[in-house]
């Protein structure tokens, strides 16, 4: 047991973190291992691999993303800034990179080989993105005179336009809906608002003409018609679950849906463990996003409360987006479930994330300003 008069490094962050976000954090991850568990062996026989290989693969990341949820929780915000710089400058370029010698797959080039290892460097663009705009949104609050949003919008545009040539445009509403509600928190006029939200709905209607699939994929879920097989499956498996799951192991529509680990994992835990495993499922997601806005609601630094507005925001889209793809209350798009979908890159970078969440909700006194000359001598006569 660490006492509270011991004031090594691990026993302060151990009584100023927030252990009711870091008990959240563990119990998705925890949950990811199970549920991979239970979805994955089906896909790996599909496709000619040992039974357990992508159980094997998610336990060997999830090490990788402990160290680094913890270890990074331990940084003050003036480091999470610095570490978010160089984050983003890597994935800039590595994205830049991944246009021309990265993988394709299905017509997008969204992941690059280094050192063996396949990385998506548009997970680890995500939450640099939203802490060096929550930076910049804080200097411009703190003074007017810097140019801060005019340098987050020029970020987003610059952010916007590599996903959209890989192409990626599930990510790129996910950065949009993000950024748009942490301009808001800033303290958005309502003309920006109106010209912000004309040119998303031109967005959309440009990616609907420009882009075959999106158009596809949007016509598939007004009309029903056409190759709908994923999501018809994932229903399917949640109307077999019930409330209470067919049970461990004894889900049947898991091995016929193709991406039952990744982007149906959600599925599986409805058909296995029933609807109420989804609704608590749900209700982590829930208390992660509540907890952070309201943390961030009641802190006094702009950046903090700024940077852990966007991060919860973009942890609760996310989640959000997948799991209405599952149900059919979205378009289908390839978007995982955190901390729990099979995926490397996808499971570092919330760990990183959610890591910078940890950090810059921790206790930490006060600053209070210096006390003038005059005010000191007001209260004396007061006091006289």
């Amino acid at each position: 047991m660490i006492s509270r008069t011991d004031r090594s490094l691990v026993a302060n962050w151990w009584w100023t973190v927030d252990r009711w976000f870091l008990a959240a954090f563990l119990l998705l991850m925890g949950l990811g291992v199970v549920l991979s568990f239970a979805a994955s062996p089906a896909v790996a026989e599909r496709i000619g691999l040992e039974s357990f290989h992508f159980v094997t693969r998610q336990v060997i990341f999830m090490i990788p993303a402990l160290v680094v949820l913890i270890g990074v929780s331990f940084l003050e915000p003036r480091h999470v800034r610095r570490l978010a710089l160089v984050m983003l400058v890597a994935s800039l370029v590595l994205m830049v990179a991944t246009l021309f010698i990265g993988m394709e797959v299905k017509g997008s080039r969204r992941w690059i080989y280094l050192f063996g290892i396949s990385i998506q460097p548009s997970e680890y663009l995500k939450p640099a993105f939203v802490v060096i705009c929550a930076w910049l949104f804080a200097e411009h609050a703190r003074q007017p005179e810097i140019p801060g949003n005019l340098f987050a919008m020029i970020l987003l545009g610059l952010v916007v336009a590599l996903l959209v040539a890989q192409p990626d445009l599930g990510q790129t509403m996910l950065v949009l809906g993000t950024w748009g509600g942490m301009f808001f928190i800033a303290g958005m006029p309502w003309l920006w608002i109106l010209v912000l939200g004309a040119l998303g709905a031109a967005g959309a209607a440009a990616a609907y003409s420009l882009f075959p699939h999106v158009a596809d994929r949007i016509d598939r879920f007004i009309t029903g018609e056409g190759d709908t097989y994923q999501v018809d499956m994932s229903l399917e498996a949640m109307t077999r679950g019930g409330w209470l799951g067919q049970g461990p192991g004894e889900g049947s529509v898991k091995r016929i849906l193709p991406d039952s680990h990744t982007d149906f994992v959600f599925a599986v835990a409805g058909e296995e463990f029933g609807i109420v495993m989804c609704l608590v499922i749900l209700a982590l997601f829930a208390f992660i996003v509540l907890r952070g806005l309201a943390l961030a609601k009641r802190e006094s630094d702009d950046f903090t409360r700024y940077a852990l507005s966007g991060l919860v925001i973009l942890f609760g889209l996310q989640s959000i987006i997948n799991m209405a793809v599952n149900v059919r209350m979205m378009p289908a798009k390839g978007m995982t479930l955190p901390f729990i979908s099979y995926g490397g890159s996808s499971l570092v970078a919330m760990a990183i994330s959610m890591g910078i969440v940890l950090a810059l909700a921790r206790r930490r006194p006060e600053k209070r300003r210096p006390m003038s000359f005059s005010s000191v001598s007001g209260r004396a006569a007061t006091a006289g």
